[in-house]
């Protein structure tokens, strides 16, 4: 059977079968979603770091009811680590084994690329699959490996094969769902682009970050979790070498909730920033007078509404 009969069947149905797996989705990305899983194509997702991109890729595997393989970019990756290798020492034990018996040496230079001594990695693995349904394969952080890589990554993302010289073309029976994410902290060759669909994943409003709280943290107090979202709005406009982003909202949450807090104080915003910001040049800028100028800022505008 194919895949298509269990995708969704309209932006609509994406946007619900999303959000019963607690994503919740603007209609730009469902529609690009929808359309990347309509029309098979690779689908690109950028933006800043914790804006729900690699959640994407998860989201889909579940909703879908597919193998999930990741492949977790890395500077220095290369063809080995992310596609396949051979086996060499095996390879090696297997030479040494036939001079030891006097092996034709034609027929074992073939057989040593064969594909009992192919280690695949996730894009093979991806292409390759022996699944009833394609996997998704997730490509993240596209930015943190070298230029170079993208080159090897364009076979995939254009025709679902990897070309292995020793051994032919390696051919998907069925393409697997493609996601790319990159944290944009270098530009993604146009060749790479090409060959997706685009979306811009941006930080949510406070409409819809109140929303995923609620989906995420369904036991939160009403007014704390209104206080959350006011301040996390008003901590993303000030210049921070790294924003929070929705992951750690929710950290922040469950971690207020630990303490049983039920509104926002400055002590205790100001001894839990280590859960909201990473780095301790953000923590120093924004503890002490930032941080009691954000609470009454978000109780003047509470009071204004």
């Amino acid at each position: 059977m194919s895949s298509n009969a269990v995708l969704p069947a309209s932006i609509d149905d994406t946007l619900n079968l999303l959000l019963q797996h607690d994503y919740v989705a603007e209609r730009t990305l469902a529609t690009t979603v929808f359309l990347s899983l309509k029309l098979q194509r690779p689908l690109f997702l950028e933006g800043e770091p914790g804006t729900g991109k690699t959640e994407i890729a998860k989201t889909l595997a579940r909703m879908l009811g597919r193998p999930l393989i990741r492949l977790q970019c890395y500077e220095g990756l290369d063809l080995a680590a992310a596609a396949y290798e051979w086996n060499y020492p095996r390879q090696m034990m297997e030479i040494r084994l036939a001079e030891t018996s006097g092996a034709n040496r034609e027929a074992l230079g073939r057989d040593l690329f064969s594909e009992r001594f192919l280690i695949r990695r996730a894009l093979l693995q991806a292409i390759s699959h022996d699944q009833p349904l394609p996997p998704v394969l997730l490509i993240d952080e596209l930015d943190r490996a070298d230029e170079p890589f993208e080159a090897f990554l364009l076979e995939v993302l254009s025709d679902f094969q990897i070309t292995i010289p020793e051994l032919g073309v390696v051919k998907a029976p069925e393409p697997p769902i493609v996601v790319l994410t990159s944290n944009r902290t270098r530009e993604i060759h146009d060749a790479v682009k090409r060959r997706c669909l685009y979306h811009w994943v941006d930080f949510p409003d406070a409409a819809r970050e109140a929303q995923i709280l609620a989906q995420r943290v369904p036991g939160a107090p009403e007014r704390l979790a209104a206080e959350i979202v006011a301040f996390v709005q008003r901590l993303r406009a000030v210049e921070l070498y790294k924003l929070p982003g929705i992951a750690e909202t929710i950290e922040w949450t469950r971690a207020l909730m630990a303490l049983d807090a039920v509104v926002l104080d400055p002590q205790t915003v100001n001894t839990t920033l280590g859960v909201l910001l990473k780095y301790q040049d953000d923590i120093a800028k924004v503890q002490g007078g930032e941080v009691a100028r954000l609470l009454q800022q978000m109780r003047d505008g509470a009071q204004a509404t």
